[in-house]
């Protein structure tokens, strides 16, 4: 009789255990779970960042990245080491195309101007240099079609001094949007002219070819170091973007081979 009222409570105590187990699942489920759900979205955002703090830069040296057909969704996105204004700068790139329309080489945009640095070559003639919504048109450079073509541009906020640089000869230089830095996160592409921040991509002014050796310098870097990348020598690589040591992302149809430059 003793052993079946112990059974008995026995019994009744599980059962009272079981219930209060599904009460607290439930009320958990109710009332911590998504709270649960935010912790968890917060720490998938965390790893994200350092993953992206520690991600890897690719050496390119050698390579080159060929956007093969026109298109409003080829782009390559760089990701450039900018942390103040832009105040100064020094593009360089060597481009290769049979194009003769108008194309989009090299497009920076921050949140407030799609436009902050645009260069692009022109189905007439010259390339186009773009600042915060004022541009000139430089000619009398080089701009072969099916061959190799060296550019460098440069410009300087405080005194709006721009040159061109093609293939080793210079431009005169020419003023263009003095007193105005450039602030904000920078968006940068190749490949595609930014309609908007990062996007609105029109196939018309997309890049076709190939191209390599892209460095970007926050300053007017010397015109001999200029001419040292113009005859592919030892140069003091771009301290915002250095194709030494690239992280970039591709969209579309993209493709990375060996650069035929220096055979």
């Amino acid at each position: 009789m003793t052993f079946t009222v112990k059974e008995k409570d026995a019994e009744e105590s599980s059962s009272k255990t079981g219930i209060l187990d599904i009460c607290l699942i439930k009320s958990f489920k109710q009332e911590d779970m998504e709270s649960v759900l935010k912790w968890m979205e917060k720490l998938l955002v965390l790893l994200f960042l350092i993953y992206g703090c520690y991600a890897e830069h690719q050496d390119l040296s050698g390579k080159k990245l060929i956007i093969p057909v026109e298109t409003s969704n080829s782009f390559v996105k760089l990701s450039g080491n900018v942390s103040k204004p832009v105040t100064a700068m020094t593009m360089c790139q060597r481009f290769f195309t049979e194009e003769h329309r108008d194309q989009s080489l090299f497009s920076l945009a921050t949140p407030s101007d799609s436009k902050d640095i645009n260069l692009c070559m022109q189905s007439k003639g010259g390339y186009k240099l773009n600042i915060r919504g004022n541009s000139v048109t430089i000619s009398g450079l080089p701009e072969n079609r099916n061959a190799w073509i060296s550019l460098c541009g440069t410009w300087d906020s405080k005194t709006g001094l721009t040159q061109m640089w093609a293939n080793g000869r210079r431009s005169a230089s020419k003023i263009l949007k003095p007193n105005g830095p450039i602030n904000g996160k920078p968006s940068i592409i190749l490949g595609q002219n930014q309609g908007s921040y990062g996007g609105s991509f029109v196939a018309s002014q997309s890049f076709v070819g190939d191209v390599t050796d892209v460095h970007f310098w926050d300053s007017v870097i010397s015109p001999c170091q200029i001419k040292l990348y113009m005859q592919g020598k030892n140069f003091t690589p771009g301290n915002i973007l250095n194709w030494k040591a690239l992280e970039f992302t591709t969209g579309g149809g993209v493709f990375k081979e060996i650069s035929d430059y220096n055979c």
